[in-house]
């Protein structure tokens, strides 16, 4: 079973599952941990490979890697804990997870919350897979996984967030980031069906006005979402609860407050 950590206030309290994108570990949560924990249970989930879970023998073996199998680990934690239903916050690629989540058991996600989401890959991300894949056997990892990081956070007050991750992804073996980044070949169609596919659940949008490569495709998908509202930062790039996690904390709680009304 995947490494995770909890904080429970009681059994009339809601849960909030965060989940972390590729390379990360839900160290990228932990400016999210004071103000949350003062409402609602948590529970932070390391996946398959990374941060804590990466000493698990889950992370060794030949299992498939596709996003379905990677959502029902999750899946497997909240039933080993008894967690019925619960809201879902999710960054960068941990978007496409709970969203995944969200299409094999709707019932169980009462609100999803799409930190630096990603809903297309656009033209400048489509590169970036393609060289990902054409030099992931031949160069270090890390190397590639900086240049990503470095593409899709550039700037200078960027950086607490990309050094995060570049730290993060260090915990990975290169196997392991092979692994993970044949995911990239399931990504576009996936995501394409989720665009197709309105589950109806409320949905909270949280993108910073800098993140180039991510924020139009989630304009146009609130367009045909009708339970999706968009909240963007300013002066904020791609993991915005890192970047400006008072502001993050701020909308997302009161919209987890929203949905209880």
């Amino acid at each position: 079973m995947l490494y995770y950590k909890k904080y429970e206030l009681g059994q009339e309290k809601d849960w909030v599952v965060f989940v972390h994108g590729a390379g990360g570990s839900s160290a990228v949560w932990f400016k999210q941990l004071r103000d949350f924990k003062e409402q609602y249970n948590l529970l932070l989930i390391d996946l398959r490979g990374h941060g804590k879970s990466s000493d698990f023998p889950i992370s060794m073996t030949n299992k498939d890697y596709t996003f379905e199998a990677v959502t029902r680990d999750i899946i497997e934690v909240l039933d080993y804990e008894s967690i019925g239903s619960a809201h879902f916050a999710g960054v960068s690629l941990g978007t496409i997870i709970v969203r995944q989540l969200a299409e094999l058991q709707p019932d169980r996600v009462r609100s999803l919350i799409m930190a630096g989401a990603v809903t297309r890959l656009t033209t400048q991300s489509r590169v970036l897979v393609f060289l990902g894949n054409t030099f992931k056997r031949v160069i270090p990892y890390m190397w590639l996984y900086s240049l990503f990081a470095f593409v899709i956070m550039p700037r200078k007050h960027h950086s607490e967030s990309r050094n995060l991750f570049i730290r993060e992804a260090k915990k990975l073996c290169q196997k392991e980031f092979i692994r993970w980044f044949k995911l990239t070949k399931d990504i576009n169609p996936l995501l394409r069906y989720f665009k197709e596919s309105d589950l109806g659940i409320p949905t909270l949008y949280v993108m910073g006005d800098q993140d180039v490569m991510f924020l139009e495709p989630v304009k146009r998908i609130i367009e045909v979402h009708k339970n999706s509202v968009l909240t963007i930062l300013k002066k904020c790039g791609h993991v915005v609860n890192v970047e400006q996690p008072l502001e993050f904390n701020r909308h997302s709680l009161a919209f987890l407050q929203s949905q209880s009304l």
